[in-house]
C-alpha cells in the first residue's frame, strides 16, 4: 500500500500568476529543493511533495495564496520551470501541468527515460493510469485539469494532480507516490485533498477489491441477465462492507476566507522563529550578512524558509503561518516584499553553491536557525498578529511590497474584480 499523507478542503480560485511572482517562485522553489536533496537526499524531497500539509506550506512560504487551489498550478509551474536547469546535477524531472500541458506527459517521459536510462514507457503508463484511477476510478465529481508528474533518474515518481466542481467552487487535490506502491487500483494514494463532498464511488479502496473482481466477472460475457439478477440481489442489501474500515487521515482544511487570520497561525511557532532570527541571526549569519541589504528582516523569512527545508512532518500543520515570510500576491496576508524575497534568494544560492564546494558553514548556520526557533518557541513571545501584519503594512514600501492590484494601476485599469478577494491562481 502507498503512504498516505492526508486530506484538505480547497477554495476553487481563477487567475493567473503575475511574471514579477512567477520567476521568483521558481528561483526560490528550486533553491530550496536544492537544499532539500543536499542535506536529505532527493527520495525525501519526493516525500515531501507527496504530503499535502508540506505542499501548501511550499506555496505559501513563496508567495501565494496560502489557502487557495491556485498553489497547485503555481508551485508544479514554478518547479517545472526552476528545476529544468538543474535536471542534470539534482537528478528531478518535472513534466505535465496544466491542460494542454498535462496532456504531454507521456511523451515527455518516455524522452526523458531515453535520455537518463530509467523506463520511460512504463512511467507514461503510470501517468495514464493515475490519470484514470482519480477521474474515473475515484467518482467524487471533480474534473482533472491539471497532472504534475516529478521523476528521479532511478525511476522513483511523484504525481501531483488537481480536478475542480465548478458547481462548489471547490478543488480536490491527489497526492501519489511511487514508495509503497503495489498497486494502481486498491489504496494507492498518497493522499486525497478537497471539500468532502457526501458519499463518492471510490473503487480504489481496499474494501471494494470484491466489487473490482465481481466487475470484470459481470462483464466477462455473463449477459444482462445476470447483472440484472445481480441488482436485484442487490437492491435491499445493506452496502456497508463488513470488516475494519480503513484508518482516518489526517484532515487539513483551507477556509474560504482570504485573509489570513489569527486562528489560522500557531503565534508560539512564529514567535519562536522570530526569537531566533534576533538571537542567533547575527552572530550565526556574519558572512551572510555581508551580503549587501540582508538585514533582520530578510533573516526572519529565512527563519521560516529553514523550517520547510528542515522542518518535521507534524510543522506544517498551519500553512497560513508560512504566508507571513512573504506575504502574499493580493496582499493577504501583506503585499509581497520584493526586496525580502530576493535577498532570501540570495542568501540561500551563496549557501547552497557555497555547500556544493565543500564549505556548508552557512547551511549549517540556516539549519541551526530552524532548530532554534523550535526551541524558543516553548518560551518566547512577541508581537501579537495583527501587530505583526500591521507593522508589514506600515514598512510595505520600504520592502518594495507589491500586489496584483498595483499591477492593474500600473495598466490605468482598475483592479480586476477578483483582485484582494483571493479569486486567483
Amino acid at each position: 500500500m502507498a503512504q498516505r499523507a492526508g486530506s484538505a478542503d480547497l477554495p476553487l480560485h481563477g487567475g493567473r500568476v503575475p511574471e514579477w511572482l512567477a520567476g521568483r517562485m521558481a528561483k526560490l522553489g528550486a533553491i530550496i529543493a536544492e537544499a532539500i536533496v543536499s542535506e536529505y537526499g532527493r527520495d525525501e524531497f519526493l516525500s515531501r511533495l507527496a504530503s499535502p500539509f508540506w505542499f501548501q506550506s511550499f506555496g505559501a512560504v513563496m508567495g501565494m495564496d496560502w489557502h487557495s487551489s491556485g498553489i497547485t498550478t503555481s508551485v508544479v509551474g514554478a518547479l517545472k520551470r526552476g528545476l529544468t536547469p538543474l535536471a542534470k546535477d539534482l537528478g528531478l524531472h518535472v513534466c505535465g501541468g496544466r491542460g494542454r500541458h498535462s496532456r504531454k506527459t507521456p511523451e515527455e517521459l518516455i524522452a526523458i527515460g531515453n535520455r537518463v536510462g530509467f523506463d520511460g514507457a512504463a512511467l507514461a503508463r503510470a501517468s495514464r493510469l493515475v490519470a484514470k484511477v482519480d477521474s474515473a476510478a475515484v467518482q467524487d465529481g471533480f474534473e482533472l485539469y491539471l497532472h504534475g508528474f516529478i521523476v528521479a533518474d532511478d525511476g522513483k515518481w511523484v504525481v501531483v494532480q488537481q480536478g475542480m466542481k465548478d458547481a462548489t467552487s471547490t478543488a480536490r487535490r491527489y497526492h501519489w507516490q511511487s514508495e509503497g506502491l503495489r498497486s494502481f487500483v486498491e489504496a494507492p494514494h498518497s493522499a486525497i485533498e478537497g471539500a468532502g463532498q457526501g458519499t463518492i464511488v471510490n473503487l480504489t479502496d481496499v474494501r471494494a477489491e470484491a466489487s473490482r473482481a465481481a466487475q470484470i466477472d459481470l462483464l466477462g460475457g455473463l449477459g444482462p441477465d445476470r447483472i440484472v439478477r445481480e441488482v436485484g440481489r442487490i437492491e435491499g442489501r445493506d452496502a456497508t462492507p463488513e470488516g475494519e474500515d480503513e484508518p482516518l487521515l489526517p484532515h487539513l482544511v483551507m477556509p474560504a476566507h482570504h485573509d489570513v487570520r489569527p486562528k489560522d497561525v500557531m503565534l508560539r511557532r512564529l514567535h519562536g522563529s522570530l526569537a531566533a532570527a534576533a538571537d542567533k541571526g547575527p552572530s550565526d549569519f556574519a558572512e551572510l550578512l555581508l551580503v549587501p541589504g540582508v538585514g533582520a528582516r530578510t533573516v526572519r523569512s529565512l527563519a521560516m524558509v529553514a523550517e520547510v527545508i528542515h522542518g518535521a512532518p507534524h510543522r506544517f500543520a498551519d500553512p497560513a503561518r508560512y504566508s507571513l515570510s512573504h506575504g502574499g500576491k493580493d496582499g493577504a496576508p501583506f503585499p509581497v516584499p520584493l526586496k525580502v524575497y530576493d535577498e532570501t534568494i540570495r542568501v540561500l544560492k551563496y549557501a547552497v553553491v557555497k555547500a556544493r564546494l565543500g564549505a556548508s558553514e552557512e547551511s549549517a548556520a540556516i539549519k541551526r536557525l530552524d532548530a532554534q526557533a523550535r526551541t524558543l518557541e516553548t518560551t518566547a513571545t512577541g508581537p501579537s498578529f495583527h501587530a505583526y501584519v500591521a507593522e508589514e503594512w506600515r514598512r510595505s514600501k520600504e520592502y518594495g511590497g507589491r500586489t496584483v492590484m498595483d499591477d492593474a494601476r500600473e495598466k490605468g485599469k482598475p483592479a480586476p474584480k477578483w483582485a484582494g478577494t483571493g479569486h486567483e491562481d
